[in-house]
């Protein structure tokens, strides 16, 4: 299996070289040249299994000659082996045909950690490997930062640098990625919004110079092996409620797009997804879009769902790579029109394509408390204000009720205690690993959004 570049002009990359890669040197994302494809047969046989042997079958065609058989499935158990619940990512039934994907299990309370587990062990096993050391760079809405930090911190080969925007994740988010000890990992408070954060960092990576010089390593979700994580869950659940036998369909709270591209991935693999549904926030480019094939920046508005408050789609790109042909050059100007101008347009064709694959929703600020409280009162399940956008989308574009209706949960409610509290008059409390969190130091650096200090700032405390 080769990998190539959303834009055309980077060289093809083994699975091992883009995993430790990230972003190619044209400015593109890397995916397969081509979608392995698992048979009606195959998908049935992975009923019954645990969630590392469906991990292993799913995974396996993408990574090549990387790690041996043995050696993957020693991967897997590590990375999965610090998750809260015997089943991964458990399903939760809250109404007729209607499903919660719990995907916040792991140390972090976050589905980030259900590949950034995965990611720091093939990481760890790849690096000792060659004998080599990284300094990741990653921008992070919330949880990516404390669920990279917590998958890579104390580990000889890495150094962790997380850009968050100041101010702008919740206080639990905040201080799972600041209370960190060990001396490899650094968290830096950016005066500015994820989109400036996540643009800083992507400058960081196409200045080769720089990038060669502390050997950076991107673990965003514009690194493949985050969105091939995320492709697994999407088999477990539909396996669990009838796949192949029946279809599926999956509401995504969504800002970068990863999370709602793996089901696409799972989609294009064999697995039978009946609808895509991707939900947004007030900050709802990706709904705008899908609407109108134009998708213009409109500035990010703050909400109680900050992991979404995003106006620059990342993995949205991979996407166009497919609506287009694979033409890397209509991908590439589509680009450079976001980045020139804040918004680009969709081809009539392209457009269509999209709406063919993909439904969409919006959910406000007062829609997002309401469903809070409608599930707590109704089925004693506390969410998160992500997973509810999911939710109330969900019910929004729901379609054929015999189709069973999955919405990935993707935070633990603790993590934003103050709009859940507001919503059912109950504050979540943390599980007892993380009860002490509020009594831990904190240790951050406050920067501007200056690329120059970043990269300063990057340089004097890599060890290289």
């Amino acid at each position: 299996m080769r990998y190539i570049s959303t834009r055309g002009q980077a060289p093809s990359l083994s699975f091992e070289d883009a995993m430790l890669t990230g972003l190619a040197r044209d400015g593109g994302l890397y995916v397969p040249e081509t979608w392995p494809q698992i048979s009606h047969d195959e998908i049935a046989a992975l009923a019954g299994k645990s969630y590392e042997d469906v991990a292993f079958a799913v995974m396996r065609p993408f990574v090549g000659d990387t790690f041996s058989d043995d050696e993957f499935r020693k991967i897997i158990k590590a990375a999965y082996g610090r998750f809260r619940h015997a089943a991964r990512v458990p399903l939760v039934q809250i109404g007729s045909n209607e499903f919660l994907m719990e995907l916040h299990h792991g140390p972090t309370l976050a589905f980030k950690d259900v590949a950034m587990q995965l990611i720091g062990q093939m990481f760890e096993v790849a690096l000792a490997r060659r004998g080599e050391r990284v300094t990741i760079v990653g921008a992070t809405s919330g949880d990516t930062g404390s669920a990279a930090i917590e998958a890579f911190r104390g580990l000889d080969a890495v150094d962790v640098f997380i850009l968050f925007p100041h101010g702008r994740v919740s206080d639990v988010q905040r201080r799972q990625m600041t209370t960190p000890a060990e001396a490899n990992v650094h968290a830096l408070a950016v005066d500015g919004d994820f989109d400036e954060c996540q643009a800083r960092l992507k400058d960081m990576f196409n200045d080769f110079a720089f990038r060669d010089d502390v050997r950076l390593a991107g673990v965003n979700s514009i690194n493949w092996a985050r969105v091939l994580a995320q492709v697994v869950y999407y088999f477990t659940s539909a396996v669990a409620l009838g796949a192949p036998h029946r279809k599926i369909s999956f509401t995504v709270p969504t800002g970068n797009f990863g999370d709602i591209f793996a089901g696409y991935v799972a989609k294009r693999m064999g697995l039978p997804i009946d609808r895509l549904v991707v939900a947004t926030n007030r900050n709802d480019i990706l709904h705008r879009g899908l609407q109108s094939g134009v998708f213009a920046k409109e500035g990010v508005a703050p909400s109680i769902s900050p992991s979404m408050d995003i106006q620059v789609s990342s993995n949205f790109e991979r996407l166009l790579f497919d609506l287009y042909d694979r033409e890397g050059s209509a991908v590439a100007q589509l680009m450079d029109d976001q980045s020139a101008k804040g918004s680009f347009t969709l081809s009539q064709g392209a457009a269509e394509r999209l709406r063919a694959e993909f439904d969409s929703g919006r959910c406000d600020e007062a829609e997002t408390s309401a469903t809070i409280k409608r599930v707590y009162a109704e089925t004693g399940e506390m969410i998160c204000p992500h997973s509810a956008v999911g939710v109330k989308v969900a019910q929004d574009c729901r379609g054929d009720s015999v189709v069973p209706m999955v919405v990935l949960a993707t935070a633990h409610a603790a993590k934003f205690p103050d709009a859940v509290e507001a919503a059912t008059g109950t504050r979540p409390g943390l599980p007892p690993h993380m009860a002490d969190l509020f009594d831990r130091a904190e240790r951050q650096t406050r920067v501007a959004n200056d690329l120059a200090a970043l990269k300063a700032i990057v340089r004097e405390r890599s060890r290289r």
